[in-house]
């Protein structure tokens, strides 16, 4: 598996941290107005919540996800994602390690 890389992007220098740093990511922003975030999960549970629908990308490490409205726990690791519909959440447990993330936000 080949680890994403983005060009002609800024990236917003001040982190967006949760959890009292348990989770921390930095946002990329592409020409075309989109926008992604990238970013590190420590080990832990936590729960988000989202405005637009987002696709969850696990680059590194693993973690279970339940969304909401569900019981389902999915399995997710490096290499595979999961979608998240507007206006929901989920709740992402990361066992141990460290679990890196892309999310992109859909239309």
């Amino acid at each position: 598996m080949s680890t994403p890389s983005f060009s002609n992007v800024t990236v917003d220098a001040k982190a967006n941290v949760y959890f009292d740093g348990r989770v921390v990511s930095h946002t990329v922003r592409f020409e075309d107005g989109s926008k992604k975030t990238v970013g590190l999960i420590y080990a832990g549970e936590y729960h988000f919540g989202t405005g637009a629908p987002e696709r969850m990308e696990i680059i590194e490490g693993d973690c279970r996800v339940v969304l909401d409205g569900t019981t389902h726990v999915l399995e997710v690791g490096a290499g595979s994602h999961f979608d998240v519909a507007a206006h929901s959440g989920f709740t992402i447990t990361v066992a141990a390690g460290i679990c890196e993330y892309v999310c992109s936000f859909l239309n």
